[in-house]
């Protein structure tokens, strides 16, 4: 059975990719400006930017939010 997902726009992408492609994107301090949370503003890092995110649901869900605003045309 095939589980394709059409219409989820987070489909096939990490939250590591994501982050990635957003820092590459925005640079930490426009992330930063985008999302105010300290793991982005003060000594970030890829490594404790995920350990955040992946305990805190509201901060992940901003990320995942702001990744689909960056991929619209």
């Amino acid at each position: 059975m095939n589980n394709f997902q059409h219409n989820n726009p987070l489909h096939g992408h990490t939250l590591e990719s994501i982050l990635v492609a957003l820092v590459e994107f925005y640079g930490w301090e426009g992330l930063g400006r985008h999302i105010d949370i300290r793991c982005f503003n003060q000594n970030p890092s890829i490594k404790s930017s995920l350990k955040f995110l992946r305990k805190t649901e509201w901060a992940r869900r901003k990320v995942e939010d702001l990744f689909i605003d960056m991929q619209k045309p």
